[in-house]
């Protein structure tokens, strides 16, 4: 798609996918690690024939955005969403943010969002706010162990890495019982390798590290925390419920048994979910 692109303060051309009536409400999709736009292809759809207006960006150093850079860090995708914001004068928004992109969310409300008039609400899915590493002062993150793992894999054999990841905890594939989708898989790989490998490394510090308790505490819109209470990825006790004791106005829905990826596992229960808070 030749011409979609915002640029970013620095010069970054950050890629965007945005359909539907420049007058409707838009919702905005931003994407976890390390994926792109393309993750929110059936929740895209679905708005779209509600009559909103969607849009959905390729993080810097993912899809199909500018490389990785010297300092991609949160307050960097922040920044980027704020351009992307800017160049489409996007209006009333409801941001809606997965894993990394949660922490985005939070981030680009409290900091530009807000500040602008541009937001209406906000809703974080499987997030990773506040940070989600574990240290002996937070209990309930992802362990130091997990998150080397990863980094030891990005620098090995990333393809493989990716594969094990997406067949296994981030759909809970790897559950007794679960029945795996091929496509699914598949489709996560396809966007994970067409990233940076450098800024994939990098993510791995900023959604497990960050500490996005002030950028929390400064949302003052409407707030809808979604999570499944199976997430292998980001669990729920270091995340979610964690994060609802420092909003302002939120409510926090849990989902009995899902995994991580659960917009895409039980994407018909996300979406209808989504649309009531949007419509509230």
């Amino acid at each position: 798609m030749p011409g979609n692109f915002a640029t970013a303060d620095d010069g970054a051309r950050i890629f965007y996918q945005a359909r539907g009536p420049r007058e409707a409400q838009p919702i905005v999709f931003h994407h976890g690690w390390p994926l792109s736009s393309d993750d929110w292809e059936v929740q895209m759809r679905f708005f779209l024939e509600h009559g909103y207006r969607v849009v959905a960006h390729d993080r810097r150093g993912h899809g199909r955005s500018t490389q990785a850079g010297p300092a991609d860090d949160m307050d960097r995708h922040a920044a980027d969403a704020a351009a992307v914001a800017a160049h489409l004068d996007l209006r009333d928004a409801v941001h809606v943010g997965h894993s990394i992109g949660g922490g985005e969310v939070a981030r680009y409300v409290a900091r530009h969002g807000q500040p602008q008039g541009r937001v209406a609400k906000a809703v974080l899915l499987g997030s990773v706010t506040p940070p989600v590493a574990r240290h002996a002062g937070r209990a309930g993150g992802v362990p130091t162990r997990v998150l080397e793992e990863i980094r030891t894999g990005l620098a090995g054999d990333r393809a493989q890495l990716f594969a094990d990841f997406a067949a296994g905890p981030f759909y809970g594939f790897n559950r007794p019982g679960a029945r795996a989708h091929p496509g699914l898989v598949h489709n996560w790989c396809r966007q994970a390798l067409m990233g940076c490998a450098k800024a994939q490394y990098d993510g791995i510090r900023a959604f497990a590290e960050t500490d996005q308790t002030a950028d929390l505490r400064a949302i003052t819109v409407p707030v809808l925390v979604m999570h499944g209470d199976d997430d292998q990825v980001v669990p729920i006790a270091g995340a979610a419920l964690r994060a609802v004791s420092l909003l302002r106005h939120c409510t926090l829905q849990v989902y009995a048994g899902c995994p991580h990826g659960m917009h895409a596992t039980h994407a018909q229960v996300i979406n209808e979910d989504l649309l009531a808070f949007v419509r509230s």
